[in-house]
């Protein structure tokens, strides 16, 4: 059995097993969850994305941990903006925060299946047209240009979103949550209830939020493996990480400028191909950590005013 067979069957293994357990049994009733569970479970998932990332070192080399890595990293700092959006969606709905993580689970659990697609669909596109690889360079590096120049939105109105207007034109909605049913049974008709509605938008979020990160793993590698497991250990780690954005990584607030960096960066390495120019996968990772840190320690360091 080769390396490569081995560690497909681990991380599906590992994917299977803590999806069922989260919900069978640690969250199976709706419940509020706090800083230092949101911590314990961050740290927990970064710590099994780490130690996958050893056993690829061992079992695959060097070039292909830090591939990983790099992958990993720009995931994390991508779906950190993702969750501000997912943040907004919520309080715009009003959604009671003991949902919040029965929306994020199945949320995540959509993210998995169209990341998968996407992967799936970008792996064979370019393979038949390697020259794609330069769009997604100049995509990443225009992202990078106007994630620099733009501030987050504090106040979104989610009423005319294409998506809601679309659902509530097709579909029967009530506006009770009834419990964190995502469908219930009102005077003998089924009716979708405002927890689908968030959902949906979350669904339809990561889906737009893919568009950037999808071509940024791509351009860090072409390897499916390390594609595909990179981005899912970022997003299954995502639900814990939502948990802090509110009370914790709203403080580092040039993160969003490190990402910009990196996306620039990312765009960049891809470009400089044209002119057989190939950087190291040890040194993009080296890059994207030092951003990362960069952006973390100034954010403390030069606190934003209020």
């Amino acid at each position: 059995m080769s390396s490569h067979v081995i560690l497909w069957i681990l991380f599906s293994v590992i994917v299977l097993v803590f999806l069922v357990v989260d919900l069978g049994f640690l969250n199976r009733q709706a419940h509020k969850i706090g800083i230092r569970s949101a911590l314990l479970q961050s740290a927990f998932w970064v710590g099994v994305s780490l130690a996958f990332a050893l056993l690829i070192f061992f079992m695959l080399g060097h070039i292909k941990a830090a591939e990983f890595m790099s992958g990993y990293l720009t995931e994390k700092m991508l779906s950190v903006d993702n969750l501000f959006v997912i943040l907004l969606i919520f309080n715009f709905f009003k959604l009671d925060e003991k949902y919040h993580h029965r929306v994020l689970f199945y949320g995540i659990m959509g993210a998995v299946i169209f990341r998968a697609v996407f992967i799936g669909v970008g792996s064979i596109i370019i393979q038949q047209f390697s020259w794609v690889l330069y769009i997604f360079g100049v995509i990443l590096f225009y992202t990078g240009v106007k994630l620099f120049t733009d501030k987050k939105e504090k106040h979104v109105d989610f009423e005319h979103n294409p998506v809601v207007r679309w659902a509530k034109r097709f579909l029967l909605f009530t506006p009770n949550v009834h419990g964190g049913h995502f469908m219930v049974k009102e005077n003998g008709k089924w009716h979708f209830t405002t927890m689908f509605m968030v959902l949906l938008l979350v669904e339809t979020t990561d889906i737009i939020f893919a568009v950037d990160s999808i071509p940024a793993i791509f351009s860090i590698t072409q390897d499916t493996f390390i594609v595909f497991t990179s981005n899912i250990f970022a997003v299954m780690g995502l639900r814990a990480l939502f948990f802090l954005v509110e009370n914790i990584l709203h403080k580092f607030h040039h993160l969003q400028k490190g990402l910009s960096f990196i996306l620039m960066f990312i765009g960049l390495k891809m470009l400089v191909g044209i002119f057989n120019f190939h950087l190291s996968p040890v040194i993009s990772f080296a890059v994207i950590l030092g951003v990362l840190i960069l952006s973390l320690v100034l954010s403390i360091l030069l606190p934003k005013k209020i």
